[in-house]
């Protein structure tokens, strides 16, 4: 069976606190977001230790459940005001 990908509301570059957990009450943006299994990465919260054979020892960012995090602030949407600028010449010109 087919798990389907949800419309989260929290997105990547999004800031978050963190409400449950040993890491509770620590805010940081929004790294990456797997939407299938409903588990986020931030910034600075559940840092994992990674031994790489080419680099040593790193400290990354591990996954937490979506459940844990509220939503603080939200990404700014890129406007999209070339494109409408665009239609009013066109309409301008054929008027």
């Amino acid at each position: 069976m087919e798990v389907k990908a949800r419309k989260l509301k929290i997105k990547k570059g999004a800031t978050v606190e963190v409400i449950a957990g040993a890491d509770k009450g620590k805010k940081g943006a929004v790294l990456a977001v797997d939407a299938k299994k409903l588990k986020i990465k931030v910034q600075g919260v559940r840092i994992a230790t990674h031994f790489d054979k080419k680099d040593g020892l790193k400290k990354l960012e591990a996954f937490i459940d979506y459940s844990n995090v509220k939503l603080v602030d939200a990404p700014v949407a890129k406007a999209a005001g070339k494109k409408s600028a665009a239609k009013k010449k066109t309409s301008a010109k054929t008027a």
